[in-house]
């Protein structure tokens, strides 16, 4: 029996899953539900349902926050089956030109470099800036009247020498690498920029890894399969020559964090040889306040700084709460200078889903964003905060849909602040 059919005979229907399932959340359809997708699947395998554009259409529609699997009392893997048959799509429907372009990007250093930098001079004449962002001056495709992250005319790789020593030096010195993410080396470079702060502070000194890739989580969320090997592979490859000198690898981003420490081996997991290597790497990477809250003397320095008059309310990527199990740290962190409220619900999915939602489907991600972008209005908060750009993205446009005039902060560039503020 094939796992599509063992997990569609072993889910009981108990119907836990549903009620805080994104997409059903804002479809009410029960086919488009965690149920309906593992009895479609089960449904595939036995040769019952054509993968026609209409099951295309309803798996692709899946936004993969993996509430479902979270609250799962058989923890049942629907994610996993659901990337396993957008395998399936890629390989019957084939992947758009855009998306094979900007995963080829993804997947060359230098021209993606090159690719931010023209996109940085170009973006005046096309886009109309912000303070968070840009809005295109022209219904380009995709783009009409969306806010979108600005390109960095240097990357923050390329900003940074390899490795930076701490302005204070301490008897025992320590050795972290950072793994920046895509968008915060292309896009949000303060956020790398904010984790050299507090490192500095610390008397830590960073390495910059420059010899990292993508992680691959957009093509993996799109069934690019082979992208995401060689990106694997190749980060594999390099980590290896580095990570016994490393007391840790930082990850800033809650996506890469989770692909790296969980979705590098399962998607390895028939290859023994590669994920016993990926084993020996991943558990020195860790997310970025997680390592700074429990391993360091942050929380004592934080302690004293004096206490910023901002309240802020933190919302919790899929990523990190649902996957890694990561939420109070980075609220330990920021409740030190900041005035914590919570939203209705932190844990409920921002909508951004992938790049297939925000291209093909984006107005299912529209949906999911407004009633997030109410959530935050309705704390008060002045800030609002996620270890995740995937998310600040997606929230930052649909705050700007729904008037809602609230900022959004990493929370590296919080702590960063309080830090500074107290010099």
């Amino acid at each position: 029996m094939s796992a599509f059919q063992q997990i569609s005979s072993a889910c009981v229907k108990c119907g836990k899953c549903i009620p805080g399932c994104t997409i059903y959340r804002i479809s009410g359809d029960e086919t488009r539900s965690p149920r309906g997708f593992i009895d479609l699947l089960g449904a595939y395998q036995r040769g019952e349902l054509t993968l026609d554009k209409n099951a295309k259409d309803i798996f692709e529609s899946c936004f993969l926050c993996t509430h479902c699997v979270s609250v799962c009392p058989s923890s049942l893997p629907t994610d996993e089956l659901i990337e396993s048959v957008r395998a399936d799509i890629a390989k019957t429907f084939g992947i758009t030109w855009y998306k094979r372009a900007f995963f080829s990007l993804l997947s060359h250093r230098k021209m993606m470099n090159f690719v931010s930098a023209c996109g940085a001079f170009f973006a005046p004449l096309l886009f109309r800036t912000r303070a968070d962002g840009m809005v295109a001056r022209l219904p380009l495709p995709f783009v009409k009247g969306r806010v979108l992250p600005s390109s960095a005319k240097e990357s923050f790789l390329q900003k940074f020498p390899e490795t930076i020593p701490p302005a204070c030096p301490t008897e025992n010195p320590r050795h972290v690498a950072i793994f920046i993410g895509c968008l915060s080396n292309y896009n949000y470079v303060q956020v790398g920029e904010s984790l050299l702060t507090i490192l500095g502070k610390l008397g830590i000194e960073a390495f910059l890894a420059k010899g990292q890739s993508c992680c691959g989580a957009p093509a993996h969320f799109t069934g690019d399969k082979d992208t995401v090997r060689t990106l694997i592979e190749r980060n594999v490859t390099y980590f290896e020559t580095i990570i016994d000198s490393l007391e840790a690898v930082l990850v800033p981003e809650a996506t890469c964090a989770a692909m790296i420490v969980h979705d590098w081996q399962r998607f390895a997991k028939d290859d023994a040889p590669l994920q016993a290597r990926i084993q020996k790497l991943t558990p020195k990477f860790m997310m970025a306040s997680v390592w700074l809250q429990t391993q360091t003397q942050l929380p004592q320095i934080l302690a004293k700084c004096i206490p910023k008059q901002q309240r802020i309310t933190y919302h919790d990527p899929c990523h990190a709460r649902k996957v890694l199990g990561v939420f109070q740290e980075p609220r330990a962190l920021l409740a030190q200078n900041y005035a914590l409220k919570e939203m209705a619900d932190s844990n409920a999915c921002c909508g951004f889903g992938g790049i297939t939602i925000q291209t093909e489907r984006f107005a299912l991600a529209q949906k999911v964003g407004k009633n997030k972008a109410q959530m935050i209005a309705q704390t008060g908060a002045d800030i609002v905060s996620a270890e995740c750009n995937a998310c600040r993205m997606q929230l930052v446009n649909a705050m700007h849909e729904q008037g809602v005039a609230v900022r959004f902060a990493h929370p590296l560039e919080l702590i960063a602040e309080a830090l500074q503020g107290s010099e």
